[in-house]
């Protein structure tokens, strides 16, 4: 895929299409793409999260081991790891390939880089980060006024 390409995938992805057009031209160029055969793990649960990945083809099990077994299919489009951009932390998700795939890696590094080049990309971002936030609590709320109803 040439970088046009790449920047086009990147700008399908709402929390990275913030950034706007030259953040997502930085981090094509800087990423990196990775194949995957099927079966092929991608990361497991527990590894420290240096990085996010994109996908451009083919699709992705993610499962996430927390007692229960909870999974999702990422396809292309799609970001995983997108807390690891920002923060260093465990993989609490196990990724594995579910045939031919390939995705986009942005390194937490590449991101920040990113972000400090471009205070603007960084505040939209944040009050993105804010947003969900405020959305989440509000759900917790209202799920725990019903739950003592």
């Amino acid at each position: 895929m040439s970088i046009e390409d790449d920047v086009a995938l990147l700008a399908r992805v709402p929390t990275l299409r913030l950034l706007g057009e030259q953040a997502l031209r930085m981090l094509a160029i800087g990423s990196e793409q990775r194949d995957f055969a099927r079966g092929d793990v991608m990361f497991n649960a527990g590894e420290p999260a240096d990085a996010g990945y994109v996908v451009q083809r083919g699709a992705f099990q993610i499962t996430m081991e927390d007692g229960g077994l909870h999974e999702m299919v990422a396809r292309p489009g799609d970001l995983i790891g997108e807390l690891a951009l920002v923060m260093p932390m465990r993989r609490s998700t196990t990724a594995v390939a579910l045939e031919y795939s390939s995705a986009i890696r942005i390194a937490r590094s590449l991101f920040q880089r990113v972000l400090e080049s471009d205070p603007g990309a960084a505040l939209r971002l944040r009050d993105e980060f804010a947003a969900r936030t405020t959305q989440v609590a509000n759900d917790i709320v209202m799920v725990g006024s019903k739950l003592t109803s």
